[in-house]
């Protein structure tokens, strides 16, 4: 429980659409104040991977993920202000535009996440082609819903000085907030803008030129006092004596915590450039339930470690790195030995993949480890994308029947072959698609392999089942 009484300074980054240079603008705001010598926690809205590694490289923090589809109203709060309170300021990149959602409520907005959380919005626009009519666009997101304090906006792809001046003299007039910075059209070789959102960050070495490029375009173009200003303001006018305490929703994360003296197993943590798609949380909460950590990888590790009781291989690319996979044959082999014998195997998308029998790329056929007898194949265009709601109706090791889980989907594999049933399938997919036949979640002994990703802190029943089930695998090892 933190002290009553706590101001949390921060901001929220949002936008009228997705593309319009958010992400760079967060990236640089961040970056440049932990270079100003400000702590700075980032966070992001939805359930995203590759924007939030991103923000936490600048940050030099992990970036966490706020979702109020994925978890509970008082899991947001709990998980936003336990690690705002010790940030100076708190960085929120938004999705989307400001109030996209699933439905015309816009319950799982960008808007109603900086209304949950008393935070002012920062609004970054794409000028590209327009003038007088993003004033517009402004008075309508500020009249759409007056309880979203939208305070300041960036104006970003301006043409010129003459373009930037009758933006900021048409805004600061109709729309009576301030213009707090103005970024000029980027060309690819003075930042590789395009890239932000698309490449996970630690897969090129660019990445931490690239920070630092976002930084000084930040302090160059982005009147960052005023965005302090702003964040902080905003901090002093919502102290209301916020108490943090732990929400009933995480119970059986708090309830390992304190069992984790008797429950110490080892966990491996399939981790390199095919495989990166984490949350922080989850691993987190992994720890949380007892187990230590130990992070492998597919493409360049020969062996396992004897001591591991268990993996937890997450999303990623594996496609893209289908032939080094494939190379290293003594992974696969063990990996497939150990998963006959009960070891443990959690996999989430691309980890799904690994577990498959190959993968068909281009009328080439990579061999995967041959745990699950599927052949998956590769579209152009998106075979799963968005948020999935399901419903557990059988029996396996992971999740009681009748749970309900929400999770995310975003893949361009599919399945091509699969000569067995769906019989050890044990999720019905409410919303999305899963494997196959509106199903997802194969069981098989100790192994759980799905498309959909979850949040540890909306399904909090998923780490103390997984160290469960790597302890039940070491006693047997011991015995």
């Amino acid at each position: 429980m933190e002290p009553d009484n706590h101001a949390f300074p921060g901001i929220v980054i949002s936008a009228l659409r997705g593309g319009s240079g958010k992400t760079l603008l967060s990236i640089g705001i961040i970056a440049a104040l932990k270079e100003s010598g400000k702590k700075v926690t980032p966070f992001k809205k939805g359930p995203d991977y590759i924007d939030a590694g991103w923000l936490g490289l600048a940050a030099g923090q992990p970036c966490y993920n706020l979702d109020t589809f994925l978890l509970d109203i008082s899991t947001v709060k709990h998980s936003f202000y336990s690690r705002a309170a010790h940030s100076e300021i708190s960085v929120i990149e938004g999705n989307r535009g400001l109030y996209d959602g699933i439905d015309t409520e816009g319950s799982t907005s960008t808007a109603e996440t900086a209304k949950l959380l008393n935070l002012p919005v920062i609004l970054c626009l794409d000028c590209t082609k327009t003038t007088r009519t993003l004033a517009a666009a402004i008075l309508g997101c500020q009249h759409f819903d007056p309880g979203v304090d939208i305070r300041g906006v960036v104006l970003n792809r301006v043409a010129g000085s003459r373009h930037e001046s009758i933006l900021r003299t048409n805004i600061e007039h109709h729309c009576g907030i301030p213009v707090v910075g103005a970024i000029p059209k980027l060309r690819s070789h003075d930042f590789p803008e395009r890239h932000m959102g698309l490449v996970p960050a630690h897969e090129h070495d660019w990445a931490v030129t690239a920070i630092s490029a976002a930084s000084q375009l930040a302090k160059n173009h982005i009147d960052l006092e005023t965005i302090v200003q702003i964040a902080n303001a905003s901090a002093e006018k919502n102290r209301t004596g916020i108490t943090i305490e732990f929400p009933e929703s995480l119970l059986p994360l708090k309830k390992a915590q304190g069992e984790r003296a008797t429950a110490s197993v080892t966990i491996g943590i399939c981790k390199d450039s095919a495989f990166q798609f984490y949350y922080p949380e989850n691993l987190e909460a992994l720890s949380a339930a007892g187990a230590d950590l130990i992070y492998l990888s597919p493409l360049t590790d020969n062996a396992i470690p004897s001591e591991i009781d268990g993996i937890y291989i997450g999303g990623g690319f594996p496609e893209t790195h289908a032939r080094e996979l494939e190379a290293n044959t003594a992974f696969r082999i063990e990996l497939k030995k150990l998963a006959e014998a009960g070891f443990p195997i959690y996999a989430e998308c691309g980890g799904l993949m690994y577990m498959g029998e190959k993968l068909i790329l281009e009328e080439e056929s990579y061999a995967m480890t041959g745990i699950l007898p599927i052949i998956f194949g590769f579209s152009k265009k998106p075979q799963g994308h968005g948020y999935t709601a399901i419903h557990v109706d059988k029996e396996n090791p992971y999740f009681q029947v009748g749970t309900g889980i929400r999770g995310h989907e975003f893949r361009y594999s599919r399945v091509i072959e699969w000569p067995g049933s769906q019989a050890n399938t044990v999720f019905e997919m409410k919303r999305g698609t899963g494997i196959q036949g509106k199903r997802d979640g194969i069981s098989q002994n100790r192994i759980f392999a799905t498309y959909t990703h979850i949040h540890a802190l909306g399904t909090p029943e998923w780490a103390p089942a997984l160290v469960r089930n790597a302890l039940a695998y070491q006693q047997e090892k011991r015995m």
